[in-house]
């Protein structure tokens, strides 16, 4: 939906509705004006329904004003006797139709304050068990998805992409807030599935309807180093084709901020030209030669390596050669063992290039242990176009910003015209996982925009290890730890 026939609609939805608020206030005998003043036709709907004066003050926060918005609408329609369960589904969700009729039909009356005892004694209406249970529901359902949408959302660490800072098992909350709640740009979806059906694999949301990206105010922007959860933003290509908040939920660690200038050399990363800090318990790949004696499983154990052959941590490549994936601090302590004659770091040479690294182009021989330099995209920014900035930046004019691009690597056509340059619309950002030999980040798949983020992890509120004993599953030490 494109921003002007969002406004059309958002227009003809308020003016309806404020129309037939309008209708139904001079009813209750107020004056019809009073219903197209915010907050202050709030007052006077809390005044017609009985409801206390400081529920004004709850209007006032976000999210719960939502929850609590509902429940005084539909204390509102029961003033005029609308007491059935479609008729509360109509006023909450079709303000903008049912208003108006109810306004303009005769039949409809305002009968008195309906969270009074003694409207509820002079019009009984009884809900039956079933409709208790439906309200119940609806309103958990109501208060969660707005919960989840608006300020926080729980998540799972699904693979070893951030260890040793985020384990496997960890349940984190990610809050909304910080950064600004991003709007649902696919609002129409089933509650608490993010892209997929459980069970039935379909789609758990209707892509005809696609708003285009507004975010709320947030408290604070997106810094270096912050554990950042985004929208997979590959996921925008075949076979998935998803709308951008239905992407695949990542966690990673943000690296570089809009107009930072990006390198990494020899493992090492440079954000503006100085040395980034390493992760305290981020980890590497180390070869470590011994003098042929075998390493007790029990002292790896001791140190937190996962010994388990699918996870490929502890790899044996000779009698007496090993390959392991360890933090610093693990590497230092493997260093001093006895059997232990060199450990060094495993770090491509730099050379030859990777094709499975971005920009997937022979042109740049990079690899995820050497690359760039690489300036991450800014709101306002304008850069050159020519053969060595056209593969970097295609896909983010292409995809991410939605404009129909012709042409190759060395001349563009932009949405029908030549172009020497371009304009970023967005902000964009770059992420990489603590577990550097072990992650899909951006050196694999480039660039991560605004649109894309969905929060910041703030702790670890559980945290569950599989191949933990009966009676240490849970890691104990790791709950409610926060993330930095």
């Amino acid at each position: 939906m494109s921003l002007t026939t969002f406004i059309i609609v958002a227009v003809l939805y308020t003016v309806l509705t404020y129309a037939g608020l309008w209708k139904l206030f001079v009813k209750a005998g107020r004056q019809g004006w009073e219903a197209i003043i915010p907050l202050y036709n709030v007052y006077v709907m809390l005044k017609l329904t009985g409801r206390p004066m400081w529920w004004l003050i709850i209007f006032l926060i976000p999210v719960i004003n939502i929850i609590i918005g509902i429940g005084l609408i539909i204390d509102f329609v029961k003033c005029y006797r609308k007491f059935t369960f479609l008729e509360h589904a109509e006023a909450v969700l079709l303000p903008f139709i049912f208003f108006p009729l109810w306004g303009l039909d005769e039949q409809t009356k305002y009968y008195g304050l309906s969270a009074s005892r003694e409207f509820r004694e002079k019009y009984p209406f009884k809900k039956t068990a079933g409709r208790e249970w439906a309200d119940a529901i609806i309103f958990a359902v109501v208060a969660a998805t707005l919960i989840r949408s608006f300020l926080l959302e729980a998540y799972t660490i699904p693979t070893g992409s951030m260890e040793k800072s985020l384990l496997i098992g960890d349940f984190l909350f990610v809050s909304k807030v910080n950064y600004g709640p991003r709007v649902p740009m696919t609002p129409i979806a089933f509650p608490f599935a993010h892209h997929t059906m459980p069970v039935i694999g379909t789609k758990a949301y209707w892509d005809a309807i696609e708003l285009d990206y507004h975010r709320l105010p947030g408290f604070e922007k997106i810094e270096r180093r912050d554990v950042v959860v985004f929208n997979y933003p590959m996921e925008a290509d075949a076979p998935f084709n998803r709308p951008v908040d239905k992407r695949e939920n990542y966690i990673k660690r943000c690296i570089a901020i809009p107009g930072d200038t990006i390198r990494i050399v020899a493992a090492n990363v440079y954000v503006n030209g100085k040395l980034s800090e390493k992760p305290a318990h981020g980890q590497k790949f180390y070869d470590i030669r011994t003098d042929g004696t075998d390493f007790n499983p029990q002292a790896f154990v001791d140190l937190g390596i996962n010994l388990d052959p699918q996870a490929a941590d502890v790899m044996r490549l000779s009698e007496d050669e090993y390959r392991i994936n360890l933090t610093a601090e693990n590497a230092a302590t493997i260093k001093t063992w006895s059997n232990v004659k060199m450990i060094r770091p495993v770090i491509v040479d730099g050379k030859s290039g990777d094709p499975q690294i971005f920009p997937h182009n022979t042109r740049f021989k990079w690899d995820q242990d050497n690359f760039g330099p690489l300036i991450i995209p800014k709101r306002g920014w304008t850069v050159k176009l020519d053969s060595t900035t056209i593969p970097l930046y295609k896909r983010a004019i292409e995809v991410y910003e939605g404009n129909k691009v012709e042409g190759d690597d060395n001349h563009l056509v932009i949405n029908g015209k030549p172009a020497g340059s371009y304009t970023f619309k967005m902000d964009y950002y770059w992420m990489m996982g603590d577990n550097r030999d072990n992650s899909l980040d951006s050196r694999f798949w480039g660039f991560v925009p605004e649109d894309h983020i969905v929060g910041k992890a703030l702790f670890v509120w559980m945290s569950w290890d599989t191949n933990g004993s009966f009676l240490g599953k849970i890691r104990w030490n790791r709950l409610f730890m926060g993330i930095h």
